[in-house]
């Protein structure tokens, strides 16, 4: 069973309850650092993932690696950058939503 461990929501939340229980106050800088560092995490994943496609591919080509191999870590790089062009349409609707919004 592949699992996503760029974006698992129980670990993000354990994350942030260690973070919370470690500070009493949290300014919205610190969130937004956190935030930062998250995406930042997440980004540099799926890079892994292409780069372990891309090397898994090349074992093939020397015949190191199986087909299905190939296919496994080819399929992850995919979802994972399917996934990540999903999350920044998503994040450029909800900025645009708010833009909209007349105070």
């Amino acid at each position: 069973m592949i699992q996503n461990h760029m974006f698992n929501p129980v670990q993000a939340a354990n994350r942030t309850l260690a973070g919370l229980q470690e500070k009493n106050t949290v300014t919205p800088q610190d969130t937004m650092q956190d935030f930062g560092q998250y995406l930042q995490n997440a980004l540099q994943g799926v890079a892994d993932m292409e780069k372990t496609a891309d090397e898994t591919g090349k074992q093939f080509m020397l015949g190191q690696a199986n087909v299905d191999q190939v296919m496994i870590t080819s399929e992850k790089a995919l979802l994972g950058l399917q996934m990540t062009s999903q999350v920044r349409n998503k994040v450029i609707e909800a900025y645009q939503e708010i833009m909209r919004t007349q105070l």
